[in-house]
C-alpha cells in the first residue's frame, strides 16, 4: 500500500487542526485562571475596604473579613496572603492558586 501526496497532506493538515485546537484551550484556561486570581484578590480588597468605611480601620486579619463582611474563595485552590500595616493603611494583598504564581 502507497500513501499518496494528497494523504500526507491531509493527515498533516489534521495534525495542524487538532494543535492548533488545543493551544486555543490551553490559551483560554491560562486567561481564565488570571481573571479567578484577580476576582479573588478584588473580593479580599473590596471586604477590606468596605470595613474601613463602615468601622475606621482595616481589620487585622481575613478571618475577621470572613465573619463579619461574608468574605469567601476557595480556600483550597487559592492561598490569600494578607498583610495589615497599620489600622488606617490599606493592607498588602496577594493571592497565589496553590501550586502557582502569585498575583500581585
Amino acid at each position: 500500500m502507497r500513501i499518496s501526496k494528497k494523504d500526507v497532506a491531509s493527515i498533516l493538515i489534521f495534525i495542524a487542526l487538532i494543535l492548533a485546537f488545543v493551544l486555543l484551550v490551553n490559551n483560554i484556561t491560562s486567561k481564565n485562571s488570571g481573571r479567578e486570581l484577580q476576582i479573588v484578590r478584588d473580593a479580599v480588597k473590596n471586604a477590606a475596604l468596605t470595613c474601613y468605611a463602615v468601622e475606621g480601620m482595616y481589620p487585622d486579619n481575613l478571618e475577621y473579613l470572613r465573619e463579619h463582611y461574608n468574605l469567601s474563595y476557595n480556600e483550597e485552590r487559592y492561598h490569600v496572603f494578607y498583610d495589615p500595616l497599620a489600622s488606617n493603611l490599606m493592607p498588602v494583598i496577594k493571592v497565589a492558586e496553590r501550586g502557582g504564581k502569585m498575583d500581585k
